[in-house]
């Protein structure tokens, strides 16, 4: 397996601490600076992009082009950007690769952002697209959800409320650095990855919190998947960097999960950091690891 060198990592988590400093910079700011990075992107020449709207939400459909695709078969994708930000073209590249990876097409949405929306804005706009989903002819089987960081956290919270509203859940999911537990932020790797990861941190973390539940001081246990019953769910695959604060996040749900008689695949990429699949086009262990993920949605929606 091809590796990136050890200077090569320093160099750039060394750059990555410098720019990524986000438990400070003002919303708009971080949200000008994803703009900016989505416009420079180059357009990915393989994939057909099709906007869609759903009610108020806009979205993308990521279709690759050089590949036969069946139409039935679908991956929703929220993305990550700690309810504060991120849109369908700033994550159009890494979709593209999972679209391509997989062979199944992406349905990619904008829900609404912390602060001017609050819980549970964003959770009832993922319940939103996977019901329109199914209302226009996609069946649960032929469907999974992915999403990275709180993207993740919004996966596992959408199928946790379809599974207590008894509604029909997808044939799986796969979560990139899922935030599992946005109530206590008691990881032990909060402490123990402080000095290793570039963009992650607890100050951060915190202000995820803070900034999605606005006004609210109650506890909500939807926000911490890692303390909820997790019986009845479908098969899920995780990815996480053994130098993110994030790293308990995902080894301790996987624990719990399993436990509760789900099943999980948990992959810990060494000296990686919070989805380092953003860097695909230059980390050779990036596009390995959406190759994994492509595996899984290919052997789950077989």
């Amino acid at each position: 397996m091809e590796k990136t060198s050890t200077e090569q990592l320093t160099a750039i988590k060394h750059f990555l601490k410098q720019t990524s400093n986000f438990s400070e910079m003002p919303v708009d700011k971080i949200r000008n600076e994803m703009n900016n990075t989505a416009a420079a992107m180059q357009m990915n020449t393989d994939i057909i992009v099709q906007e869609v709207v759903i009610g108020n939400l806009y979205g993308e459909w990521i279709t690759p082009a050089n590949l036969t695709v069946d139409v039935n078969k679908v991956i929703l994708y929220f993305h990550g950007g700690g309810f504060i930000a991120g849109t369908c073209a700033f994550y159009r590249d890494l979709t593209a690769r999972i679209a391509n990876s997989s062979g199944v097409k992406v349905l990619v949405i904008e829900y609404r952002l912390a602060p001017e929306h609050s819980y549970p804005a964003a959770n009832e706009d993922c319940l939103t697209a996977y019901r329109w989903l199914l209302e226009n002819g996609y069946s649960a089987a032929n469907m999974l959800f992915g999403g990275d960081s709180v993207g993740g956290s919004l996966a596992l919270m959408t199928l946790l409320s379809l599974r207590d509203q008894g509604e029909t859940l997808p044939a799986g999911a796969f979560l990139i650095s899922p935030h599992t537990d946005l109530v206590h932020l008691d990881g032990e790797s909060y402490t123990t990855r402080s000095e290793l990861d570039p963009t992650g941190s607890l100050e951060g973390n915190r202000r995820i919190l803070d900034t999605y539940l606005g006004n609210s001081t109650d506890e909500i246990p939807l926000l911490s998947p890692l303390r909820m019953n997790l019986s009845g769910l479908p098969d899920l695959f995780i990815q996480v960097g053994d130098h993110e604060v994030l790293l308990s996040d995902s080894t301790r749900f996987t624990d719990q999960a399993r436990a509760a008689g789900v099943a999980v695949t948990l992959e810990v990429w060494v000296q990686m950091w919070s989805v380092f699949h953003f860097l695909a086009y230059m980390l050779p262990e990036a596009q390995q690891a959406i190759d994994h993920i492509g595996h899984f949605v290919k052997k789950k929606l077989s």
